[in-house]
């Protein structure tokens, strides 16, 4: 068998966390098994659907680098296609034209709830097709489910299922004004798509048997199903914003490296072993369907921020240099003056949890700041502070080589001078240089600052330690 799976997300908002998974894991097991992984966009909710969604989930794929075989496929696209269907099942008697008014079903419904019964169609027009329509009522279409016998799942993930036709009424395949639902769009994709395993969500299982005996119903055997169990916040709760399920790229926003919440999301729901950082080429090793835990999962940031300060201290600078860069231009930072990114990831690394703390400590190395941080100044500039600067800047400004080596020999020959330890010298250098009192060791920070920018940067705070002696 030719592995065949597909992503269908519906347009009507951002691509959320949930989604991501199952594109993911959809995305994992056709690559495992050689198969072909499709994109399918569900937008015949033209009310509710919006080309910025669209824009967002096919960015968010990119970004998570959710690469697809076939796609993007559009079903507002295909409207002759499910059209002609529609007609096709009708011709055969599997579906049929129902008159009822909104009236009689919401009089329908309250008549089953009064009875304690489930509301339901009852299929009151399913043998009436004979009879003269009532005038002014455009029909809905609806499939003739089956009405004895059983639909049976075997779910990859939770087994088999077994769900009985009685259970099921005849649902709605295409509106009053002629556009297809839901669930008959999702077959004929399906089928002409070729799809042969459908991973989703398990709030889909109650339109799993439907969409068998639609298919059925067409000649053709449904594809095998893994319903995958629901995400939920710390308090048991389906995962909602209050938790902090936000759109996949507010993440990438916040300073979140796709290949930290790619590792998160491939843990939330399936495990292998108790290893938990994976490379993508172990994700597609060793992921199974069967691996899917059937047990809902709980999401937790904590968990997901500790995996980027991992792929943040491990990665190559080169991977992790393209996402700073977004976040630099999004600063309004420019990068064509000053130290390399890698030069500054590998500096910072240790430091920084998320992206977006890596471009607040690092401003300095692209921009001038306008002033330094009141507590440093307090504590590290004294009035004759600007004397030994003075000798750090002479030194310094003797260099023949501006690197790290001959910049940390220079800093020990004016404490020589000076008749002072480092501690004393290192910590208004850095001030001076920086404007605050953190940064990664003086020889590295200089020598990404630069020559010049380094000099004249102690050149001001000796300026600025002068003028300021009676307060400093």
């Amino acid at each position: 068998m030719n592995v065949r799976t597909r992503f269908a997300p519906s347009p009507t908002g951002y691509l959320h966390i949930g989604g991501a998974r199952t594109a993911l894991f959809s995305w994992m097991y056709a690559r495992k098994t050689g198969g072909t992984f499709i994109l399918r966009i569900e937008d015949t909710d033209r009310e509710r659907s919006t080309q910025a969604s669209v824009d967002a989930i096919l960015e968010g794929m990119e970004w998570l680098n959710l690469g697809y075989d076939e796609g993007p496929f559009y079903q507002t696209h295909c409207f002759d296609r499910y059209k002609a269907v529609i007609q096709q099942m009708l011709d055969s008697g599997h579906a049929y034209r129902c008159y009822c008014s909104k009236e009689e079903l919401e009089q329908m419904r309250e008549q089953q709830m009064a009875r304690k019964e489930k509301p339901r169609y009852d299929g009151r027009w399913r043998e009436r097709q004979d009879e003269t329509p009532p005038a002014g009522i455009d029909p809905v279409i609806r499939f003739r489910n089956p009405q004895t016998g059983v639909v049976e799942i075997d779910d990859l993930v939770r087994g088999k299922i077994v769900i009985s036709n009685t259970e099921l009424d005849d649902l709605i395949i295409a509106r009053s004004d002629g556009t297809p639902t839901y669930n008959l769009t999702v077959v004929v994709d399906d089928i002409d798509m070729r799809v042969t395993h459908v991973i989703r969500g398990d709030d889909h299982i109650n339109n799993t048997p439907r969409q068998i005996n639609i298919m059925r119903a067409l000649g053709f055997e449904p594809p095998k199903f893994a319903h995958v169990p629901m995400i939920l916040g710390a308090d048991g709760q389906r995962l909602s914003k209050r938790h902090g399920a936000v759109g996949v790229m507010q993440y990438r926003d916040d300073g979140y490296l796709p290949q930290a919440l790619i590792n998160y999301l491939v843990r939330l729901g399936w495990s292998h072993g108790d290893q938990e950082i994976f490379s993508r080429e172990e994700m597609i090793e060793h992921f199974t369907l069967e691996g899917i835990n059937r047990a809902p999962s709980s999401f937790n940031p904590d968990k997901l921020l500790w995996l980027n300060q991992h792929y943040i201290k491990t990665l190559p600078a080169e991977e992790i240099a393209a996402q700073l860069q977004w976040h630099l231009t999004a600063q309004q930072l420019a990068t064509d003056i000053g130290p390399a990114l890698t030069a500054v990831i590998n500096a910072q690394r240790e430091r920084a949890k998320t992206l977006v703390e890596m471009v607040a400590i690092s401003r300095y190395f692209y921009e001038e700041f306008s002033q330094y941080d009141a507590t440093a100044v307090q504590k590290q500039f004294k009035p004759e502070t600007a004397d030994t600067l003075q000798v750090v800047h002479t030194a310094l400004q003797g260099l023949a080589e501006w690197q790290g080596e001959a910049i940390h020999a220079a800093i020990q020959a004016a404490c020589e001078t000076l008749g002072l330890k480092l501690g004393k010298v290192g910590p208004p250098l850095r001030v001076a240089v920086t404007g605050s009192a953190s940064s990664p060791s003086l020889e590295i920070t200089l020598e990404l600052i630069g020559r010049e920018r380094s000099l004249a940067r102690i050149e001001r705070a000796i300026q600025f330690i002068r003028q300021n002696a009676t307060t400093v």
